[in-house]
């Protein structure tokens, strides 16, 4: 009796403790509290953030006795003079952290009411939305000063360079080292096209067509510098895909050497001393088109069925051969689009910098577009974005260490690597419609 007795007890303490509520820590209720605040809200925030910033920041930094407003979230401000991080640390509180806090909480229901209006009446109406509130963002933020304009149009550079890589190391499951020389291919062929058809330069002689023809026509140009990409592709596609195993690797490296090599030693090219005057067609508007355009076509992409056969491929190549997939003409079709993107990137970036030069497109920025796809995140738009922005922020922020910068970021990857194998977000899929949604409650 005490025995079955005691079962009893035992199993009404269970019963009961089973019906407490659970009690949450504090990362759990901070996270509930913003579980209904839409992307349309942080957008919000963000933008009274750089608001902020533009219209007080000046009294803000003289108030705290800042030389000027900090370039990059003040990491280059504190890197160089210490002694000014609590100034750094307040102007970054007001402007930045707390708005981006506040706001998204006190609008957070009614903004999440407007965004499901939205997507009701239109999700493309609410797409466009969502993309003018982040460009007038990017658009306040870097107009503070011309370093921070130069950095945002070299980080969106950035992120269409490692998202087409990441539709061969990541998507496909290859190691291809070639995408340097793809971005040397557009960049040359882009500024030719440019600098032959409309600048008077004294390597290419008079301009062939009316100055102002120039921005109408640079699509072409770039479009132009992203084929001869393709076409140099093909050179590493036919040879490597006959074989498998670590041949792409090894030809793709060789070709991005080859590639470096052939333009040092055109003189008609300049050779080694680089191509300049290239003109400025790249302003942020056309920067931040051509970034949209790249990030929505390669994500159509690897959700297509060739980016699903793409999988297959990677997951085991001869079961996708027996299910009927072209394995051959599927891997060659994805190198080909990713060198075309390369290509248009490098397009971009040779009349971002107006100039160009082959050195550039060596192992240096192999090595950091390699960083940025697989600290982002294999297989995932996602983490293309995240790495690109993050690594090419943290370089510009660390720039004042010098050489410590090339020992802080190379742990930060082999942390990752370690704990994180596959990057920070790998194997997740970019869903707009996700993204504009409104937030059910819970």
């Amino acid at each position: 009796m005490r025995g079955r007795l005691q079962n009893k007890e035992e199993l009404v303490v269970e019963i009961s403790s089973d019906n407490l509520p659970e009690k949450k820590t504090l990362s759990g209720r901070i996270r509930d509290s913003f579980s209904q605040v839409p992307l349309l809200a942080w957008l919000c925030g963000i933008l009274v953030a750089v608001l902020l910033e533009r219209f007080v920041g000046d009294p803000l930094t003289e108030l705290l006795g800042l030389p000027k407003i900090p370039a990059l979230f003040g990491a280059v401000t504190v890197l160089k003079k210490p002694l000014l991080i609590p100034g750094t640390l307040a102007f970054l509180l007001l402007i930045y952290i707390l708005p981006i806090i506040i706001v998204p909480r006190l609008c957070g229901p009614v903004l999440n009411r407007l965004a499901g209006w939205l997507f009701k009446v239109s999700p493309a109406v609410s797409v466009a939305i969502h993309l003018g509130l982040l460009y007038g963002i990017l658009h306040l933020w870097a107009d503070i000063s011309g370093y921070r304009l130069l950095t945002l149009k070299l980080t969106l550079i950035a992120v269409i360079v490692t998202l087409s890589l990441n539709v061969i190391n990541g998507y496909m499951g290859e190691f291809s080292c070639s995408h340097p020389g793809f971005m040397a291919l557009g960049a040359y062929s882009a500024s030719i096209f440019t600098l032959l058809f409309f600048v008077d330069d004294k390597v290419f002689g008079s301009a062939l067509l009316p100055e102002f023809l120039g921005p109408f026509l640079f699509p072409v140009a770039l479009i132009l510098g992203g084929l001869v990409a393709a076409i140099g592709a093909i050179a590493i596609a036919v040879p490597s895909f006959r074989t498998r195993g670590d041949y792409l690797a090894i030809i793709s490296l060789a070709f991005m050497f080859i590639i470096k090599s052939i333009i040092e030693n055109l003189e008609f090219v300049r050779g080694p001393r680089g191509l300049s005057s290239q003109p400025n067609y790249v302003d942020l508007p056309t920067m931040f088109m051509w970034t949209v355009a790249a990030v929505w076509i390669i994500n159509n992409f690897v959700r297509s069925t060739t980016g699903k056969a793409l999988n297959a491929v990677r997951d085991d190549e001869m079961a996708a051969d027996a299910m009927t997939v072209d394995t051959r003409r599927t891997k060659v079709v994805a190198f080909l689009f990713a060198a075309f993107w390369a290509g248009v990137a490098g397009g971009l970036f040779a009349h971002v910098l107006r100039y160009v030069n082959p050195s550039t497109f060596g192992i240096q920025k192999l090595a950091e577009v390699l960083a940025m796809v697989y600290f982002g995140g294999l297989n995932s738009i996602y983490g293309s974005i995240v790495g690109a922005v993050s690594l090419s922020l943290l370089g510009e922020a660390l720039r004042p260490l010098e050489i410590f910068k090339w020992i802080i970021i190379p742990l930060l990857l082999i942390l990752v690597m370690i704990y994180r194998p596959t990057g920070l977000i790998a194997f997740k899929e970019f869903n707009v419609m996700n993204l504009i949604r409104p937030k059910e409650k819970t």
